[in-house]
């Protein structure tokens, strides 16, 4: 892979891997090689000689990217040569005010150009890039910046969401106040949402605006590369710490730089020919999909705001404006078109699609089925994907060779050994299961996209409990699993630490959620948990249904999912109790979370971090650690309903 990458690198290696070192020790790959990850995304190899820049597929004039603002208003291109040249000047301004290998720079932005051209800067000077989204709380951006300490802290002035446009000064404010006891904190750059009408930042303290900012680079546009060491970071991103300050997961050049040419060259097929449009946040780890794309000469399009506003279709209509060839979304974008009534194979002419990625949730197998015979034209590539912020990459992928079976991921990720442990085992060496047994998803030899540290955890303490606590020398990441015996993939399960164990009978939340999305189109979402207190001798399975507007919560809606849950899964699978919520907690990304929720019905206080979109979700939950006291009041309260009515 090292060979065919085509990437920009100096030095040499004696060994690829000391593969006598076990996982957790970290080793080093491509030890003797040094890289810039900037570099490569910005330029391409020279065939002769990798250690030479050259434009080969990067043509000054080829457009590299494409921004599209929400509801397709506005619409802008930048070639090569200009995203060279915007880069070089933030760099050296960077550099002239005394930003240096090592410093932290962080955007709280929207996917923009200007958000790509920090990244590409202070990763060029040997920098390590944050981003947060703008939509974050200002309590779970600060709970990221207090740990990383950035030197600058890079936010757009207005943000534009679902046809509203939210003045982000008074965010900008609350950040400068809570970054006050950070020596390193040298201010605010303000970026313009809007091109050519910058907000007003007088009145603000320690902010300047990107054109101010740009001044010190005294329209010096010379683009030097700081080339580190393979293992050495570049990028800081978090786990969803959704009940507490989120881990900061440090993230090597090399590592990520051979890991994404490894997916995107032999799993994803990606050409300079390819139109990538990825929709994310900043704060979500597919953000790195939209950059990454540039590593190959392909034309990376990103959108800023929401997919349904003014409406779906107009959001779809890119697909076939731009010539997109890879399309990545999430499961719950698919389920709203469907529940629309939304078919884009015979809206928009889709011909240059090749593949659509999923990731973020389970994909239910009612929506491969969707995908093919309803939504999409079959030539196109239904890619379900996972993986995560931990690895910057996928344990889960698409494989060309094969064909798309119905649910999970076609199988696991190539250089990765995956395994699939029992789940039993408390601690201790671990025990693979056969092929069909589900169990914990565990990888039991080293990668190069491993993580090469926690920002802030100078023991390893936190990282080492992270992963390698369960079984020594073993990632565990956390999902329960299961490999088909016949076809090969990957099916994933649900979260291990939110699995359900009723009487001893393990199952994921999924078996639940995709019986009612199949038939109960009434219901919006739901969330299932298992709930087990100190003292209880069992565990209770607790479904909470959110209903969609105007649909009521009934008994006989009760029975009927009871009961198709029971003819399609098991009995077993049936849960003890279900209630109607009106709220279900996610994080910024509408990523649903279970945990919190699992935690709360089980008797625990938590505190909910600041990645959570809603936070306030969770004070409804706290009723049912009584679930007993719960079902009893309800049943009154139905009586006095039937009573009155007679």
């Amino acid at each position: 892979m090292w060979s065919a990458s085509g990437l920009i690198y100096s030095g040499s290696y004696k060994t690829v891997v000391d593969t006598s070192l076990p996982m957790d020790r970290i080793p080093h790959w491509f030890q003797g090689t040094f890289l810039n990850f900037a570099e490569n995304i910005l330029f391409s190899a020279s065939p002769s000689d990798p250690s030479i820049r050259a434009t080969t597929h990067k043509e000054d004039s080829k457009i590299a990217l494409t921004e599209i603002r929400e509801g397709n208003t506005e619409v802008r291109h930048l070639t090569w040569c200009e995203l060279r040249r915007r880069v070089g000047l933030l760099a050296n301004a960077l550099r002239a005010r005394g930003v240096k290998k090592g410093d932290r720079v962080a955007v709280v932005a929207s996917t923009s150009f200007d958000t790509f051209i920090v990244f590409m800067a202070i990763v060029s000077l040997g920098g390590l890039f944050s981003s947060s989204s703008t939509d974050m709380g200002t309590k779970g951006i600060l709970e990221r910046l207090l740990q990383i300490k950035p030197t600058y802290v890079f936010v757009d002035d207005w943000t534009v969401y679902n046809g509203k446009t939210i003045d982000l000064r008074p965010k900008i404010q609350d950040i400068v106040d809570g970054m006050s006891s950070v020596a390193e904190f040298k201010g605010i750059v303000t970026q313009p949402r809007f091109a050519g009408r910058p907000a007003d930042v007088d009145g603000l303290l320690r902010t300047v605006t990107l054109e101010s900012f740009l001044e010190a680079a005294r329209m010096n546009e010379e683009l030097v590369f700081e080339r580190v060491a393979f293992r050495d970071p570049f990028l800081i991103v978090y786990s969803s710490g959704t009940t507490g300050v989120p881990k900061c997961i440090v993230h090597s050049t090399g590592g990520v730089l051979i890991s994404v040419c490894k997916e995107s060259i032999l799993h994803k097929e990606i050409s300079p020919e390819s139109v990538v449009l990825q929709y994310t946040t900043t704060g979500w780890i597919m953000y790195m999909v939209s950059v990454q794309a540039c590593l190959f000469g392909s034309r990376s399009v990103l959108y800023d705001g929401s997919p349904f506003q003014p409406s779906p279709q107009t959001f779809l209509s890119v697909l076939q404006e731009q010539r997109v060839t890879d399309f990545g979304t999430s499961p719950r974008f698919l389920h709203e078109i469907q529940k629309r009534n939304i078919v884009p194979r015979d809206l928009y002419d889709l011909s240059a699609l090749r593949s659509l990625c999923t990731t973020g949730m389970v994909l239910t197998e009612a929506q491969f089925e969707w995908f093919y015979d309803t939504g999409f034209p079959a030539h196109v590539h239904l890619r379900n994907i996972s993986g995560g912020t931990d690895l910057a990459g996928c344990f889960g992928i698409e494989n060309p060779l094969d064909p798309v079976y119905v649910g999970g991921c076609q199988g696991p990720c190539l250089g990765t050994k995956l395994e699939v442990y029992d789940s039993l085992i408390e601690s201790g060496p671990g025990h693979p299961v056969a092929h069909g047994e589900p169990g914990e998803l565990v990888a039991t030899a080293s990668f190069p996209n491993q993580p090469v540290f926690f920002w802030g955890d100078e023991t390893g303490e936190r990282y080492q409990n992270a992963y390698y606590t369960r079984f020594p020398h073993v990632w565990t990441h956390g999902d329960f699993i299961q490999a088909h015996p016949i076809t090969g993939q990957i099916l994933f399960l649900g979260r291990a630490d939110g699995v359900l164990n009723p009487s001893g009978v393990r199952f994921g939340s999924t078996d639940i959620y995709s019986v009612i999305e199949t038939h109960f189109l009434e219901v919006a979402d739901s969330v299932c948990v298992g709930q087990r207190r100190p003292t209880d001798n069992d565990e209770t399975v607790l479904l909470f249904l959110k209903m969609n507007e105007g649909c009521e919560f009934t008994d006989n809606l009760v029975e009927r999912i009871k009961k198709k849950i029971g003819e399609e899964r098991s009995r077993r699978h049936v849960p003890r109790h279900v209630f109607q919520t009106w709220d279900i907690p996610t994080t910024v990304n509408l990523k649903k979370v279970e945990l919190p929720v699992k935690q709360i019905v089980s008797g625990k206080k938590i505190k909910p971090s600041g990645t959570l979109a809603n936070p306030e979700s969770l004070k409804f939950y706290e009723q049912f650690a009584e679930v007993e006291e719960m079902v009893e009041r309800l049943s009154r309260e139905k009586d006095g309903r039937v009573k009155s009515m007679m």
